[in-house]
C-alpha cells in the first residue's frame, strides 16, 4: 500500500479535527520548507524521524549492456539522502519477518 499525501492529509484530519484544507495547508507548507533548505544544500533533520541531506555523487563510467565495449561517463549530480532516525527504524524493524533460521553459532 502506498500513503498518498492527500491520504495523510485526510489520516490527520481525521486524528486532529482540523479541516483538510488547513491540514493540507501546513504539510504543503512544511514540504515546501524542506525542499527549500536542501536546494540550498542545507540539513534537515527532524528528531527521530531522520535527516535528509544533499550528497555530491563521484564522476564515473558506466557501460552501455548494449555497446559494451563503448564507455559512457556518468557526471557527477546532488542528490538527496535521507537516514532514518532511532524511532523510524526501530518502527520499521518491527516489519522483520520471524522466520527460523539455519544458522548455529
Amino acid at each position: 500500500m502506498t500513503l498518498t499525501k492527500r491520504e495523510l492529509v485526510m489520516r490527520i484530519s481525521e486524528e486532529t479535527g482540523l479541516i483538510q484544507a488547513q491540514v493540507l495547508e501546513v504539510l504543503q507548507k512544511t514540504l515546501d520548507q524542506i525542499s527549500a533548505a536542501l536546494a540550498k544544500s542545507d540539513k534537515v533533520e527532524l528528531r527521530n524521524f531522520g535527516v535528509f541531506e544533499v550528497k555530491i555523487t563521484k564522476v564515473r563510467v558506466g557501460r552501455n549492456p548494449r555497446r559494451p565495449e563503448t564507455d559512457v561517463p556518468i557526471p557527477a549530480r546532488a542528490m538527496v539522502k535521507f537516514k532514518a532516525g532511532k524511532d523510524m527504524k526501530a518502527e520499521v524493524l518491527k516489519r522483520t519477518p520471524k522466520t527460523s533460521s539455519n544458522w548455529s553459532s
